[in-house]
């Protein structure tokens, strides 16, 4: 075995790797740009070394760079983590000409499985289902609407060398196929140094489902299931489960072993992914093999109780793999959430700043639940625009479906995140959606259940009545604690009242509180419930129990009552006393600026395009610039028909959110 390993790579996976390889006596050196100088994975890495400036072209890609590494602290072998130079065949074979281990495959078997108009035909003549489409290079937009037109709209126009859903689109005509080329081409050489690009047909209603692999140097090859993949947008996943809702057992088997022939047909050894669209009837057809471990690879690992990463590690050291297929069982249900730097109101733009407050929910494991959290960060760490913006995967396990997504509502309702956009609110909203519930999947699920964007969660009307509940009882104890306050004159004593009113945006609850040592009944719409927990001013969760149901309310105090987050909803609640909710009916409401013919840039990021200039009528949904944000390029619209006045902005200059780029007559 190792002795000691370098880890090509950042954030979660290098902090999850670490993980492992210290539980196997393994000791671990971490690589870091300028940027991540004081990043997790630096600190809980036995040695750290530094390989260039914060742009990952300058360090995290640069083989050269991770190579002096390799050479400096005389390390054994390197696990290339996922992204960055994971699925480069250059890392595998450079380091075999210096005697170091590869934690991952032989660079023959990523070359072929990495190019997927290469890897498509492979799958074909392993007798593996595959999706019609133009296997070959297209030179530029014009042979690429040829090719659209002659397979037939909607297609998907991908980077052969892509991956985490960087350099893909989907064209649904010319000008979409023409401009999700440009997209794409440009994309692809920015994440990847790499810009060949290929069509091929986009299945309707698919649902993504992958199939994961071991494979050892002795001849061992088994997979370990399924993971369902599809709730996505811009083709990055954002929900992850196993096993898939949708698989029987017969389409199970078949998958598994259009995998391992897969897996065979290039002399696979390690950790792989077999990536399949399957459609309404459960026709699936290969979509690509991540010659590498998967960012979703925990949730397998909590049903198989299978250590992925240590089983790399293994199979690199030159082990037979620790299990048979006969012996591999899925027990229960997984899911996993990505918890990402971005702001879904905006439409899932990125974000950026420093993390005032993380503070995840408990790890538990245990037969009727468990809770599990991969990151890279930590509080007061610094989200910055160099990097993929994921900033942690919450995993929840329980035995049944229905449980594990109980558990992660509720892990949800538990992780503390400010200081920067997050989509906490919509994962929430998204375990309560009763289609998900369902598991009535598809690629489109977010894209069909939010056609408009998403605006913020909605509480059903239980569940608003017990917030509205522990919002009183809370504002009780605060009240309490303000009338026990010293140096109060004589014979001025404050009392508490009973009668109150709650409201939560345009929900009014009229409630009446009686409290004693254990806690408060609450009178609301005709039943009493009773509050009891530990909450106290100052404290930002309150764990309670409203009604003889648990209750997680993340809560800051704020001027007659409170701000409170629950279930992906974002409540401003006000506490006022009869009388003062009848005089704040009168106040009045300030409206807010006119924006309309202003165009701000969404998110923090640099403009790489002005499509316009000043002077120009433009029509609604014209292209007008292109802003890259943490490796996506964003393409902002004309809102409406117009005449572009000015331009603010220039390419290559840095935004931050909401400064103005442009603005109509």
């Amino acid at each position: 075995m190792f002795r000691k390993i370098l880890i090509a790579n950042r954030g979660e996976i290098a902090c999850r790797i670490i993980r492992s390889a210290r539980a196997m006596g393994i000791a671990t050196v971490a690589v870091h740009s300028e940027a991540d100088r004081g990043a997790l994975h630096v600190r809980l890495a036995d040695e750290a070394v530094p390989i260039g400036e914060a742009p990952a072209v300058r360090s995290y890609l640069s083989l050269e760079r991770i190579l002096e590494a390799v050479r400096a602290t005389g390390a054994e072998a390197v696990h290339p983590g996922y992204g960055f130079l994971s699925e480069n065949p250059r890392l595998p074979a450079a380091l075999a000409a210096m005697g170091v281990a590869f934690i991952g495959p032989p660079a023959a078997a990523i070359e072929a499985m990495g190019d997927k108009i290469t890897s498509k035909r492979i799958a074909a003549e392993a007798g593996v289902n595959t999706v019609p489409g133009h296997m070959g290079l297209i030179a530029d937009a014009a042979e690429a609407v040829s090719i659209a037109r002659a397979i037939g709209y909607p297609v998907m126009i991908k980077a052969s060398a892509g991956g985490g859903g960087k350099g893909m689109r989907i064209a649904w005509n010319d000008a979409e196929a023409r401009e999700g080329f440009a997209s794409s081409r440009s994309e692809a050489e920015s994440s990847f140094g790499d810009g060949r690009i290929f069509i091929e047909k986009f299945v309707t209603d698919p649902r993504h489902i992958e199939i994961q692999v071991l494979a050892d140097r002795h001849g061992t090859c088994i997979h370990l299931g399924e993971r369902e993949c599809s709730i996505q947008r811009r083709n990055q996943k954002v929900v992850e489960e196993a096993p898939s809702p949708f698989l029987d057992v017969q389409t199970r088997a078949a998958m598994g072993a259009q995998a391992v022939a897969l897996a065979r047909a290039v002399g696979y050894e390690s950790a792989g992914t077999v990536e399949f669209i399957v459609d309404s009837a459960r026709n699936f057809h290969f979509l690509e093999m991540n010659t590498r471990l998967q960012v979703e690879h925990p949730v397998t690992e909590l049903v198989t109780g299978i250590d992925l990463v240590a089983e790399m590690i293994r199979i690199a050291a030159g082990a037979p793999l620790s299990i048979r297929q006969e012996e591999v069982r899925a027990t229960g249900w997984a899911i996993e959430s990505r918890v990402y730097a971005e702001d879904p109101l905006r439409g899932f733009l990125p974000s950026t700043g420093r993390l005032a407050r993380y503070r995840p929910p408990a790890a538990e494991s245990g037969p009727a639940r468990a809770v599990r959290n991969d990151t890279g960060v930590f509080e007061g760490a610094e989200i910055g625009p160099h990097y993929d913006p994921m900033i942690a995967k919450l995993c929840t396990w329980a035995p049944t479906r229905a449980g594990a997504v109980a558990a992660m509502a509720d892990a949800l309702d538990a992780f503390e995140l400010e200081g920067i956009g997050h989509n906490l609110p919509f994962l929430a909203a998204v375990m309560a959606h009763p289609r998900f519930g369902e598991g009535r999947l598809s690629t489109a699920f977010i894209a069909e259940e939010w056609p408009q964007g998403f605006a913020g969660a909605t509480l059903d009307p239980d569940r608003l009545e017990r917030v509205a509940a522990a919002a009183v009882a809370m504002h009780r104890v605060a009240e309490v604690r303000r009338a026990r306050i010293s140096g109060r004159l004589d014979n001025h004593e404050r009392r508490v009242g009973d009668d109150w009113v709650v409201t939560l945006g345009e929900a009014r609850f009229d409630l009446r509180i009686a409290a004693d040592r254990d806690g408060t009944d609450v009178t609301i719409g005709g039943r009493v419930l009773r509050v009891t927990g530990d909450w106290q001013p100052g404290q930002t969760l309150a764990r309670l129990e409203v009604g003889g149901e648990a209750l997680v309310l993340k809560v800051d105090q704020a001027a007659e009552g409170f701000r409170i987050r629950h279930r992906g909803a974002d409540l401003r609640v006000r506490v006022r006393t009869p009388r003062g909710a009848e005089l704040a009916r009168l106040m009045p409401v300030k409206a807010p600026p006119d924006t309309s013919r202003l165009v701000a840039c969404p998110m923090p990021g640099q403009v790489v395009r002005i499509a316009v200039a000043e002077g120009d009528e433009v029509e609604e949904g014209q292209a007008l610039a292109t802003v890259e944000a943490m490796k996506m390029e964003n393409i902002l619209r004309a809102p409406r028909r117009g005449r572009i006045a000015r331009v603010h902005a220039r390419e290559g200059q840095s935004l931050k959110v909401d400064e103005i780029v442009m603005e109509f007559d």
